[in-house]
């Protein structure tokens, strides 16, 4: 799954400009099978999961969760087709109808949708593929990095109303908050940008509406002829078990059902891909656990999260995932610093 290129160029150098350290940055490229020289011009895109890895692990190396949601800030500009149909756009409504229709071109994961409901409007995201409700940090860039570029098409350093993410972050809410300068939710029911209606008036300077015609009729046909990335089982159960969440995970047969296949089929899909039910279930709840820690959430508020009982089988698990106890666990990288 690829998206654009412009994010991890603006992602690398916002750690380069926050380390000094060139040789810091090429370390978190490296662990993503990325390079200077991979993400340098003449590319354009590269994968949504390298993404989601180089913001985990650049957080993970500055010990500071809200890196991301900096970085996303920062984006103000991108060469895509849909960065240029809301440039010429009318005002903030129309770039939001636009994004709702087209953003799939740039991100086939995620989707955005306005909604508008009494004395407020919201801009919802959606998940298309649910696997990537797992990485918080992307996930903060993202929602973020939209905010920066709505400020920019309008030319209005406008504030929210709130901001909403479904996941937790413990104690470290506060921080966020205090990077935005508006209300920030954690553990919230949707995923979603909250407007004052008046945000959507907001006029672009930049707006041609023959230049948006053209651009629209030409987005059209880059959509129906584009197909939808098929999505793997192993990704369509992620999504089911992150849904599940938090304090209860389904169990294979629900997940079966949900899915509309016997219990015998489901299994047997899943052994093609090289994978069993219980090893999804393992491998999303130590990943969702290290971010957990990482977030600064209390132990016992990750164990139930996560499905456990008590915070003792959830620590027994921890242990056999990773070798260590949930207390003694720091980070998944190592960045050693230069001599």
């Amino acid at each position: 799954m690829e998206v654009d290129i412009a994010r991890i160029q603006l992602l690398a150098s916002a750690l380069d400009q926050r380390t000094k350290d060139t040789d810091l940055t090429d370390r978190v490229l490296e662990k993503c099978d990325l390079s200077r020289e991979t993400i340098a011009p003449p590319a354009t895109v590269y994968t949504a999961h390298q993404e989601a890895m180089f913001v985990r692990y650049a957080c993970d190396a500055l010990g500071d969760v809200t890196f991301a949601a900096q970085a996303g800030l920062q984006f103000k500009s991108t060469s895509s087709l849909t960065a240029y149909i809301s440039k010429y756009s009318r005002d903030l409504r129309q770039v939001m109808e636009n994004t709702s229709r087209f953003h799939k071109i740039i991100d086939p994961a995620i989707m955005f949708s306005l909604r508008l409901a009494g004395n407020f409007a919201t801009i919802e995201a959606d998940w298309k593929d649910a696997s990537f409700a797992r990485y918080h940090r992307r996930t903060e860039f993202l929602m973020f990095a939209g905010l920066s570029r709505m400020r920019t098409l309008t030319q209005a350093n406008f504030f929210p109303i709130e901001l909403r993410f479904q996941h937790e972050v413990g104690e470290c809410r506060l921080k966020f908050e205090k990077l935005a300068g508006f209300p920030v939710v954690f553990g919230a029911e949707r995923l979603e940008i909250v407007l004052a209606p008046s945000a959507l008036d907001l006029p672009v300077p930049t707006y041609d509406s023959n230049l948006r015609a053209h651009l629209l009729e030409y987005g059209e046909r880059v959509l129906a002829e584009r197909r939808s990335p098929e999505q793997k089982l192993r990704a369509q159960v992620e999504g089911l078990i992150t849904r599940s969440m938090p304090g209860a995970v389904i169990n294979a047969d629900e997940a079966a059902a949900n899915l509309g296949m016997s219990s015998r089929t489901f299994a047997r899909r899943l052994k093609d891909e090289g994978v069993s039910y219980r090893d999804i279930v393992d491998d999303l709840r130590c990943d969702l656990a290290q971010t957990f820690i990482t977030n600064g959430m209390p132990l016992s508020e990750i164990a139930f999260s996560l499905g456990y009982s008590d915070q003792p089988a959830f620590s027994t698990a921890f242990k056999r995932w990773t070798g260590q106890a949930p207390s003694t666990f720091r980070s998944r990288l190592d960045f050693p610093q230069n001599p």
